[in-house]
């Protein structure tokens, strides 16, 4: 779909309207809750968010998740295992600000402390106030870094927006289901159900602004259960475009420096947290990158070389798989962890399947699977 290089980032790419004009309850809605807002079909409300244009923006973000992961004790003893726990379940909040083509930022507050991401264009920077230690990554002059390769995407309503956008298809029921208030704004909500029983999601409602059709909010509901496993959105929001001056960053005194450049390959900083939702693209079968099995509601990824780290011995990892259930097939054989949203398949070559689906569909997509 063609559309201004500047505004990628807030596009919606999702199948075509055509195929989404076949999949549900696309009529209008005529607005009866506050806020009163002109009623708009489905179709006509995907076509605005595919096409939203912004130059920037700057609010605060919070995001709330219980995926249902099992608890590990002794976790806390593990470098990094707790801080990445806990970076994809419960409640944080974060300031973020956006300038096209090339200016981003993002800062997360926790516990007194902050973790803070930014790029000016010529430079990035990681910074972990609790460390007391931060990376800066030279940019290359040839080239501009683009804001969703140089900064996390679990706290930015649209990524995650996007990657729920990008499932739909004819197993997806989607609907206007009226509107609300999210920041002060007026929104539309747009709810997408999946019509399959293979995956763990129940639903998926997103706030969708009136005036930009920017995705403010994301509220994903288990196929089980009354309590939201993802919660995220803006409690503050201006679309008016940040200063240079926000994306800079002055390293405090006594804060130890590294400097790096960025990689000819595009990695993403080491610091940067995983995203919360499963891939949508397939690549290289690597250890660090994904493949993903399937499409829509029952992607699946598929990681090499992952399965078998940190899980011998009595670490409590290896406690934790000592429980589950053993489950073979024409895949071969291993280990499987549930919960309500996800559900993560550990075979004994190494490979690790995971996604928002049932353990059958996971295995199943295991049998299709490349060794």
């Amino acid at each position: 779909m063609g559309v201004a290089q500047r505004s990628r980032r807030w596009l919606v790419p999702v199948t075509t309207v055509a195929v989404v004009a076949g999949v549900g309850a696309l009529g209008p809605v005529v607005a009866d809750a506050s806020p009163k807002l002109p009623g708009i079909t489905a179709q006509d409300l995907l076509a605005k968010v595919q096409t939203a244009k912004v130059d920037g923006l700057s609010g605060t973000v919070h995001s709330s998740t219980d995926l249902g992961l099992p608890a590990i004790p002794g976790l806390d003893g593990m470098q990094g295992a707790s801080q990445v726990l806990n970076l994809i379940n419960g409640d944080h909040t974060a300031r973020v600000a956006f300038a096209t083509p090339d200016k981003a930022k993002v800062s997360i507050l926790d516990a007194q402390a902050e973790r803070l991401w930014t790029t000016d264009g010529t430079s990035a920077w990681a910074y972990d106030s609790s460390k007391r230690e931060a990376t800066k990554l030279t940019l290359p002059a040839h080239k501009t870094t683009t804001p969703e390769k140089a900064l996390p995407k679990s706290y930015d309503p649209q990524a995650v927006a996007k990657q729920f956008l990008d499932a739909i298809d004819p197993t997806t029921k989607v609907q206007v289901s009226g509107t609300e208030k999210v920041a002060g704004r007026d929104a539309y909500k747009l709810r997408l159900v999946p019509k399959t029983d293979k995956t763990t999601v129940g639903s998926v409602t997103l706030a969708i602004d009136s005036k930009t059709w920017v995705p403010l909010d994301v509220t994903v509901m288990p196929r089980t259960g009354n309590d939201p496993a993802v919660e995220l959105g803006f409690t503050s929001v201006s679309f008016d475009v940040p200063s240079a001056s926000s994306f800079t960053f002055t390293p405090p005194k006594g804060v130890k420096v590294t400097d790096q450049k960025v990689p000819t390959t595009r990695e993403h900083p080491r610091s940067v947290p995983p995203k919360l939702v499963k891939p949508t693209k397939p690549g290289a079968a690597q250890a660090d990158k994904p493949t993903v099995v399937g499409t829509g509601w029952e992607s699946v990824a598929m990681i090499r070389g992952a399965g078998t780290a940190g899980l011998t011995g009595n670490g409590p990892l290896a406690q934790l798989l000592a429980k589950a259930p053993t489950v073979q097939g024409s895949w071969g054989k291993g280990k499987v962890l549930t919960s309500k949203m996800v559900s993560v398949l550990i075979a004994d070559d190494g490979r690790v399947f995971v996604g928002l689906v049932t353990p059958d569909t996971l295995q199943a997509a295991a049998a299709k699977a490349p060794r």
